[in-house]
C-alpha cells in the first residue's frame, strides 16, 4: 500500500483518487477551494463535477497543502494547467528530495512554451517527475468503465512502479519513455477538439470530423517530432487515441466549447457556459508559438487561433482550410510512375 496525495479535486483528480483507493492505497485529496473540500467531506461525492460517483468514507480531504504533500510516496498533480506553476511553487517548501510526482494535467504554458512536467521540474528541481495521460474521461473512470492510459517516465523502474500503483481490471496502464511526446499529444489534441466542436456547431457531419481527426494528428505529430517526440507515441493512446475520444465525446469540455463557438458564442461566452477550464484555449496560442519556433505548419491550429482570438468567423476558417494549396497526403510515399 502506498500513501498518495492527489493535488487537485476536479473531476479528473477525484476519479484518479477513487481508482487509487480501489487499489488499496491510502489516498488524500487536496483542493485550495474550502467549499469543495467541505462538500467532499460531508457528501463524499463531487456533486458539481462528478455527480453520482460516491467516494469512500476513509478517503481524506484537506485544504492544508503541507499536510497533503509531506511524507507521501507519490503526489499526483492534477490542477488545471494554468495553475500548475503556482501550485508547484506553493508545494516547494514541503517537497522532499527525490519526491515522486506524476503530472496528470494537460497543457502547454503559454508564456514559456513549456510542457507541464518541465514547469514542475523548474519549480521543484528536487523531485522526480513522471506523467499520466491517455483517452480517459473522468466521468467513465469514476464509474469504473474500462480505460487505458500511458505512464511516461525517464526511468523504466519509475514507470513500472507507477504502472503497478494505478493498474487494475478496469484501468489498464502502459508505460513509455517518451515523456515529451505524451505531453505534446495530450495538450495539442485539445486544440483540435475545439476545431471538431466548432465543426459540429456549424452543422457539419462525420466527414468533416474524420478529416479534422486525421489531419489533426498529422499536425500534432509534425510538431511533436520536430520537438523531439517519437512518431510512435502520436500513433498510440496519447496521440490518436486521446484525439479520437476528445473530438467525439460530449464529456469533452473542449468539444463542448467548440460547439458553442460554432453556434456563434464568443470564446469567453463558451468558457463561461462550459463552467470548467477549457485547456485547449490556453494551449492554442502556445501551439502557434511552438510552430513558429520549430518552423512547422499547423493550418488547423492556426485557424482555431484566428477564431478564438482574432474574431474570424468559424465558417471562414473552414473555407480557408478547404481551399489551401493542393497537397500530397504523405510526401514520404514515392510514386512508381511520375
Amino acid at each position: 500500500m502506498a500513501d498518495i496525495s492527489v493535488i487537485g479535486a476536479g473531476s479528473w483528480g477525484t476519479a484518479l483518487a477513487l481508482n487509487l483507493h480501489k487499489n488499496g492505497h491510502r489516498v488524500t485529496v487536496w483542493s485550495i477551494v474550502e467549499a469543495e473540500i467541505t462538500m467532499l467531506k460531508t457528501e463524499h461525492e463531487h456533486k458539481d463535477k462528478l455527480p453520482g460517483v460516491k467516494l469512500p468514507e476513509d478517503m481524506e480531504f484537506t485544504t492544508d497543502l503541507q499536510t497533503a504533500v509531506t511524507d507521501k510516496d507519490v503526489l499526483v498533480l492534477v490542477v488545471p494547467s494554468p495553475y500548475t506553476r503556482s501550485t508547484s511553487r506553493s508545494m516547494a517548501p514541503y517537497v522532499r528530495e527525490g519526491q515522486l510526482i506524476i503530472n496528470a494535467s494537460k497543457g502547454i504554458e503559454e508564456k514559456t512554451l513549456m510542457t507541464m512536467s518541465a514547469v514542475i521540474e523548474e519549480e521543484l528541481p528536487q523531485a522526480e517527475v513522471a506523467v499520466l495521460s491517455g483517452p480517459s474521461h473522468a466521468e467513465e473512470v469514476g464509474k469504473g468503465l474500462p480505460t487505458t492510459i500511458v505512464v511516461g517516465a525517464k526511468k523504466k523502474t519509475t514507470a513500472e512502479y507507477l504502472q503497478n500503483i494505478f493498474m487494475n481490471e478496469v484501468f489498464r496502464v502502459y508505460i513509455s519513455p517518451d515523456v515529451l511526446g505524451i505531453e505534446l499529444g495530450a495538450a495539442l489534441k485539445n486544440v483540435v477538439a475545439l476545431a471538431a466542436g466548432i465543426a459540429d456547431g456549424l452543422g457539419y457531419g462525420d466527414n468533416a470530423k474524420a478529416a479534422l481527426i486525421t489531419r489533426g494528428i498529422t499536425e500534432i505529430g509534425r510538431l511533436g517530432v520536430a520537438m523531439g517526440g517519437k512518431l510512435e507515441t502520436f500513433c498510440g493512446l496519447t496521440g490518436i487515441g486521446d484525439l479520437i475520444v476528445t473530438c467525439a465525446s460530449m464529456h469533452s469540455r473542449n468539444r463542448r466549447a467548440g460547439i458553442l463557438i460554432g453556434q456563434g458564442y464568443t470564446m469567453e461566452q463558451a468558457m463561461d457556459e462550459v463552467k470548467m477550464v477549457v485547456e485547449g484555449v490556453y494551449s492554442a496560442k502556445a501551439a502557434i508559438g511552438l510552430a513558429r519556433k520549430y518552423n512547422v505548419q499547423l493550418p488547423i491550429i492556426e485557424e482555431v487561433n484566428a477564431v478564438l482570438f482574432e474574431g474570424q468567423p468559424a465558417d471562414e476558417s473552414v473555407k480557408n482550410l478547404m481551399l489551401r494549396d493542393k497537397k500530397i497526403e504523405n510526401p514520404l510515399l514515392p510514386w512508381d510512375i511520375p
